[in-house]
């Protein structure tokens, strides 16, 4: 019997997480109205409140469910490739791609950080797709590619440039004029050979 009511708390989290991203990617968040996520969910208005206490939680939920799953998409991009520069530019350009999701683009880029603030998507972003970011750029330091400077902050700055690039595209920027952008910028990193 627990593993039923088990199983039916994760359904109906799953389906409110479903439902949720749906509409807050169709109509963008403040357009959203929680009873009405519930009911297009096939629950009830309490039980969307028993798991997201309010529509700011689902939508916290919702972001926290896209940025892995970006993260998850930069992460094997990279892995396709064993040459570490090639990782970082797969990575890259995934990480740009994903911005032509309509689901990425409005949850992500520009609902979430006036939603959640700042430092909340700032935080949510490094715990995947930066984290990513970081530890590509800290081994192509360590094998001489690229100079050995402060790893962190040559994280942030190219994380804030593509975020912003990501931005650019979702509003309707070339995608492939970003990309030849993060070629440029990125090739500036290279050691002389």
């Amino acid at each position: 019997m627990a593993v039923n009511r088990a199983e039916q708390r994760a359904a109906t989290r799953r389906a409110l997480l479903a439902e949720g991203r749906r509409q807050f990617a169709a109509d963008g968040y403040h357009n959203v109205v929680l009873s009405e996520v519930a009911r297009a969910a096939g629950v009830t208005k309490g039980a969307a409140y028993h798991h997201f206490d309010s529509k700011a939680g689902l939508f916290r939920a919702v972001v926290a469910e896209i940025q892995q799953e970006l993260g998850e998409q930069v992460a094997a991009a990279a892995e396709q490739h064993e040459d570490l520069w090639e990782q970082l530019r797969a990575g890259c350009r995934a990480f740009l791609a994903a911005g032509t999701d309509p689901a990425v683009r409005q949850i992500l880029l520009v609902d979430a950080p006036t939603v959640l603030g700042w430092d909340e998507w700032r935080a949510l972003d490094e715990e995947s797709s930066a984290r990513h970011l970081a530890e590509v750029l800290a081994a192509l330091a360590a094998a001489g590619v690229i100079a050995d400077e402060p790893v962190e902050a040559l994280s942030r700055l190219l994380s804030g440039a593509m975020n912003e690039a990501a931005l650019w595209i979702a509003r309707g920027g070339d995608p492939h004029a970003a990309e030849q952008a993060l070629d440029r910028l990125l090739a500036g990193l290279r050691t002389p050979a």
